[in-house]
């Protein structure tokens, strides 16, 4: 695969934040496993760990509950190259109640871009 520009990969990333909330293409179970890693996992912003199945099935039964995506807004987004096909985006989640400091890491496969991992600090 080529080598984009940071800066590319990033509007690119940044476009697919927050993840899981963009339900008209990921209210499907296959779809949330197509572009999760198998070997997936988040740290939540409680500190707890969660696997993929755990996450998947947790997301599949929000969004049967609440339909519409919450449109929280992101800001303050950047990016580093950790390999040749992995990255780390992080950026500041605003939603109503608090803030967080989000950081996920995208690898790029040839069937487009995956999760390998999530993580949310609440910021004081």
């Amino acid at each position: 695969m080529s080598r984009q520009p940071l800066d590319t990969i990033l509007v690119e990333l940044a476009a697919r934040e927050p993840i899981f909330d963009y339900r008209e293409s990921i209210a499907s179970r296959e779809a949330l496993e197509a572009m999760t890693e198998e070997d997936f996992w988040e740290i939540g912003a409680s500190g707890r760990v969660y696997e993929r199945g755990f996450v998947i099935d947790n997301l599949l039964e929000r969004y049967r509950r609440q339909p519409e995506p919450h449109g929280w807004p992101c800001r303050d987004f950047s990016i580093s190259r950790l390999a040749d096909d992995l990255y780390h985006l992080s950026y500041i989640l605003e939603e109503p109640d608090r803030r967080s400091r989000r950081s996920t890491f995208w690898r790029r496969t040839p069937t487009g871009w995956k999760i390998v991992f999530h993580q949310g600090t609440v910021i004081a």
